[in-house]
């Protein structure tokens, strides 16, 4: 992420939406860089402006927010938050097997939009487990998507175990750091970890597989 503040693309098919994410952000000293009203435009604007994270909405005319998400994480050019709504679980499903690092109810306010933000620009995931948990048990299990059962989990380290745990709790890299009592570079390095032995695409993606297990 450059500067202080993170650099935002908004991808939404309605303008008031966009101006009204456009006006809360910069609210608060958030930098939004560019707009896309389709995710081809999106995908364009990512790979022109190269922001630190797409505010991707998932119902677009023409390229879905699931397709940009996978361009956009694919060619490295953005981290992607999704926006989504109750009724979108089987677009949730493709946004987590495409790579997005967050997911949040468009129903939510300045500070936890703001918050998310800056956590998916830092490297962090963001998600709300009425979300993902719903949209986990949609993913249909193949080549692309292990299964997330005793096998992949057995994988992992205790202190792995105890990184993930976390992440589930939602705690951010510096609060895990401090309640494990380790180094912040250490925390990383165990979450890198964790996504590679759980073969997930993304921090959020990760904590939905995990959850899968737990109540499987």
């Amino acid at each position: 992420m450059t500067g202080t503040q993170p650099r935002v693309l908004l991808a939404d098919d309605h303008g008031a939406i966009r101006e009204a994410l456009r006006i809360m952000l910069e609210a608060h000293g958030v930098a939004v860089v560019g707009e896309a009203a389709d995710g081809a435009v999106a995908v364009r604007n990512a790979a022109a402006l190269r922001p630190d994270v797409v505010l991707m909405d998932l119902r677009m005319p023409g390229t879905d927010g699931v397709s940009a998400t996978r361009e956009i994480v694919d060619a490295g050019w953005a981290h992607v938050l999704v926006l989504t709504s109750f009724d979108e679980d089987e677009l949730v499903a493709g946004a987590l097997r495409a790579g997005a690092a967050g997911f949040l109810l468009k129903t939510a306010d300045a500070v936890t939009l703001i918050d998310a933000v800056r956590r998916v620009a830092a490297g962090e995931g963001v998600l709300d487990p009425r979300v993902t948990r719903r949209a986990l048990a949609l993913i249909p299990r193949g080549d692309d998507v292990p299964a997330p059962g005793g096998d992949r989990l057995s994988m992992l380290t205790a202190r792995e175990c105890e990184v993930l745990e976390a992440m589930r709790a939602g705690r951010s890299n510096s609060q895990i750091a401090d309640e494990l009592g380790i180094s912040l570079a250490t925390v990383k390095t165990h979450v890198s970890n964790v996504l590679s032995k759980l073969g997930a695409r993304s921090r959020s993606h990760a904590v939905a597989l995990a959850a899968g297990a737990a109540d499987g």
